[in-house]
C-alpha cells in the first residue's frame, strides 16, 4: 500500500508542478529550487528532483549543472514553431475525430465547450486572477483534447499534450490578463459548430484562425538583412 501511495503522490505532484509552470506562477528564467518544493509538498529531495527531471524531458524546465532548474525563457521563434506544430496536430486530429467520432464524442465536445465558455465569460467580466487563469488553462486543454479525442491515433494525442503545455507556457505571460478572451470565445464557438456539423474544411479553417493569433512578431536585425 505504501508503494501505491508514493506513486499517486508523484503523479499528483508532477501534474501540480506542470500546471504551475504553465499558469504564470513562475517568471521566465526563474530558478526552481528543489529544496523549497520538497518542503512545500512534504516529500523527499530525490522525489522532487525525479519530478523536475521528468518535467525537463517535456521541455517545461531547463536544467544546467551550474544553474540548476529554471523555467524556460520566452523565445519568439520557439513560440511560433509550437504554434505551427499545434495547428498541424489539431487540424489532423480534429478532421479524424469528425470522421470517426459518434454521438458520444459530440456530447463530450459540447460539454467541454460549455465548461470552457463559462470560464471565459467569467474571465471577460471579472478581474484576472491566478485561480481563474489556472481554471481556464485546464478547461482549454480539455476542450482541445476532446476535439481530437476520437482521432484513433494515440501518438498524435500524446504529442499534442506535450506541445500544448509547452505552447501554453510560452504564452502565459500575455494570457494572464485575458486580452484575447473575447476572440477566444468567438473562435471556440466556431470550431465546435463546424465540428458538430462534420465540416472538415471549416473546422480546419477555424482552428488555424484561432491559433495563428499566437504567432509572435519577430524583428529582423538590419545586419542580417545586409548580409
Amino acid at each position: 500500500m505504501f508503494v501505491i501511495t508514493e506513486k499517486i503522490d508523484i503523479i499528483d505532484i508532477y501534474e501540480s508542478l506542470r500546471d504551475r509552470l504553465v499558469s504564470a506562477e513562475f517568471s521566465p528564467q526563474q530558478r526552481i529550487r528543489a529544496e523549497d518544493l520538497r518542503l512545500e509538498y512534504g516529500v523527499s529531495a530525490s522525489t522532487i528532483r525525479e519530478i523536475l527531471f521528468r518535467l525537463s524531458t517535456q521541455g517545461l524546465i531547463d536544467f544546467q549543472e551550474q544553474r540548476g532548474f529554471r523555467k524556460p525563457e520566452q523565445i519568439a521563434e520557439l513560440q511560433n514553431e509550437l504554434t505551427h506544430f499545434r495547428i498541424l496536430l489539431e487540424c489532423e486530429g480534429a478532421v479524424l475525430s469528425v470522421r470517426n467520432g459518434g454521438i458520444a464524442w459530440e456530447a463530450k465536445l459540447s460539454a467541454a465547450h460549455y465548461a470552457l465558455s463559462h470560464i471565459e465569460k467569467r474571465a471577460k467580466d471579472h478581474q484576472p486572477s491566478p485561480e481563474l487563469l489556472f481554471l481556464w488553462v485546464r478547461a482549454e486543454l480539455d476542450f482541445h483534447q476532446t476535439l481530437i479525442d476520437a482521432c484513433r491515433n494515440e501518438v498524435l494525442k500524446q504529442t499534442h499534450e506535450t506541445v500544448f503545455f509547452r505552447h501554453r507556457q510560452q504564452l502565459n505571460t500575455q494570457d494572464r490578463d485575458f486580452h484575447k478572451v473575447s476572440q477566444n470565445i468567438h473562435h471556440h464557438k466556431k470550431i465546435v459548430d463546424a465540428a458538430l456539423e462534420k465540416d472538415e474544411e471549416l473546422v480546419k479553417q477555424h482552428i488555424k484562425e484561432h491559433l495563428v493569433q499566437n504567432l509572435a512578431k519577430i524583428e529582423i536585425q538590419h545586419d542580417a538583412i545586409e548580409r
